[in-house]
């Protein structure tokens, strides 16, 4: 399913800051509290993004403003192979949207070659070397450390829980910790013992991994401190692993998503077609926004454009060396004089 924003031919991707109709709309692959996701392709190279898309709105009702400006930052800082990286960024009268630290299954999206990447930062939180714990409580519950449920301070180590449960869960297809209710999962996750289930056969090496990962006390966590991600790699269940292979995506992934088929729920895009009042499409820009949280929205989501960064960033460059060949030069020709 796609939609046609408007004919390329009167757009000119030069002169003109990124907005949604530069974009053919493909299909919806999820959607959170805060928003959707869908595939777009860009107009002028057909070339595909994952666009997250987030009604001005519904932010404002659920008091997240803050939380998506910060995404929006943290995603501009980033630029890792295996994090959804952000290439565009831009809003307009009704939605904020990002092509583009809740670690669970539904914010990993695979690329055509079946790479995971690390996606969804509306909760993310930087650490400093001068803040480097948090005690406010986000997050999904189901994959929450016990020390963020119990109100005490925390560091990234919170992470490397969320990312042992999400590794028991693709493993077994349920999670270790759970209950009927809030307060029976957060008591679950609080108190009761990492139990594996006799009917699915892991090896010893992974089992260790994930009661490493899914170890109570943070210091005793595996990944705790300036060395932990060294110690998680040298352990004996990655023997053999090229962790730069891996990170550079040129190690062959086990599976390969099928593009002529759907790899995601298609409840979403029926919801989008069927159920709302408004389906995406694009909006003019106000000038004027009515209510403070906008105006916040306004002054500080500000238009991204990776090609047009770069091509700044190869500007400053050459300018730089050109600088500095004018330095050597001049200093040359000084030295000259002075022999003479």
């Amino acid at each position: 399913m796609g939609a046609l924003c408007c004919c390329e031919s009167n757009i000119n991707f030069e002169d003109e800051e990124v907005e949604l109709r530069h974009f053919y709309l493909l299909r919806v692959i999820g959607k959170g509290a805060f928003g959707k996701v869908r595939i777009v392709q860009h107009k002028s190279d057909l070339s595909e993004y994952a666009l997250k898309y987030v009604n001005k709105a519904k932010c404002i009702e659920l008091n997240a403003v803050q939380n998506i400006l910060t995404e929006r930052t943290i995603l501009e800082l980033i630029d890792y192979p295996l994090v959804v990286n952000l290439y565009y960024a831009f809003h307009d009268d009704e939605n904020l949207f990002m092509c583009c630290s809740d670690i669970k299954p539904e914010n990993i999206l695979l690329d055509a070659r079946g790479h995971a990447h690390l996606h969804d930062f509306n909760i993310a939180t930087q650490l400093t070397s001068s803040r480097p714990y948090r005690q406010n409580r986000a997050g999904s519950l189901a994959y929450m450390a016990p020390e963020i449920i119990s109100g005490k301070k925390y560091s990234k180590t919170v992470d490397w829980w969320s990312l042992g449960i999400m590794a028991y869960e693709l493993l077994f297809r349920k999670r270790p910790f759970s209950g009927s209710t809030s307060e029976e999962i957060q008591q679950s996750i609080i108190n009761d013992m990492l139990v594996f289930p006799d009917d699915i056969h892991i090896s010893l090496d992974c089992e260790d991994v994930i009661k490493g990962l899914l170890t109570k006390e943070p210091k005793d966590r595996l990944g705790y401190g300036e060395e932990g991600l060294k110690r998680l790699k040298s352990h004996s269940w990655f023997q053999g692993l090229d962790w730069h292979e891996l990170e550079t995506k040129k190690a062959q992934s086990p599976y390969i998503p099928n593009n002529d088929s759907p790899n995601y729920d298609a409840v979403h895009e029926l919801e989008e077609l069927l159920c709302e009042e408004d389906p995406l499409r694009p909006h003019p820009k106000s000038k004027v926004p009515n209510m403070q949280e906008l105006l916040e929205i306004d002054n500080k989501f500000l238009p991204y454009d990776h090609t047009k960064q770069q091509k700044k960033l190869n500007l400053i460059r050459k300018m730089g060396e050109k600088i500095d060949q004018a330095k050597y030069n001049a200093q040359g020709y000084q030295e000259l004089n002075t022999r003479q």
